[in-house]
């Protein structure tokens, strides 16, 4: 397996192997000393899949307290993936980065707990799977605004479907910077 940073602090591509035949297609997507030795130290305690159509943009969500670490990949289909650094004291704060997962590309990113999370449905539909390293907790569910001009995300041009919830997220400007994840624990390199 392939593993690349992505350019923010801690935030990591993963290129599983993918061995394809008549049959169709194998690879692997977990074998913890792999993930070990490229930084993750947490223990992944839960698992989350979701369906979305086309136009669906989920996010950009995160917790805090009790910040999740989430590895996601696509099983079907294709999402345009995108991460936000919102540790405050990080040197990549209020940066993201967006990357395509797609069932062809097998690609996983692994997104550190204190990043905020979203992406967006490109194909039809799209199955994605989450690897989470703290339990859901709505007590400490939290959001930003999709389209913040602070961050200035360029997404793909789909009109995007919105939960209510996420059509009235705050923008990062309108979040008390000490409600925000602090960077206290080491990066990943």
């Amino acid at each position: 397996m392939n593993v690349r940073d992505a350019g923010l602090n801690g935030l990591l591509v993963f290129e599983p192997q993918v061995f394809r035949d008549e049959r169709g297609w194998f690879r692997e997507t977990w074998r913890e000393p792999v993930y070990q030795q490229a930084g993750i130290r947490e223990r992944f305690v839960q698992d989350n899949l979701s369906l979305s159509r086309r136009g669906v943009l989920r996010g950009l969500h995160f917790q805090h307290p009790y910040g999740q670490g989430k590895l996601v990949s696509v099983v079907k289909g294709e999402v345009f993936d995108v991460a936000v650094d919102l540790r405050v004291g990080s040197p990549t704060f209020a940066q993201w980065r967006g990357i395509v997962l797609s069932e062809e590309n097998g690609l996983q990113l692994y997104i550190p707990a204190g990043f905020a999370h979203g992406f967006m449905v490109t194909s039809d539909d799209a199955l994605f799977l989450y690897k989470c390293t703290e339990l859901y907790r709505s007590d400490a569910d939290r959001n930003i605004a999709w389209n913040d001009p602070q961050l200035d995300i360029i997404w793909p041009d789909i009109e995007p479907i919105l939960s209510p919830r996420d059509h009235a997220a705050p923008t990062l400007a309108q979040i008390d910077p000490a409600s925000l994840p602090q960077l206290s624990w080491p990066s990943i390199s």
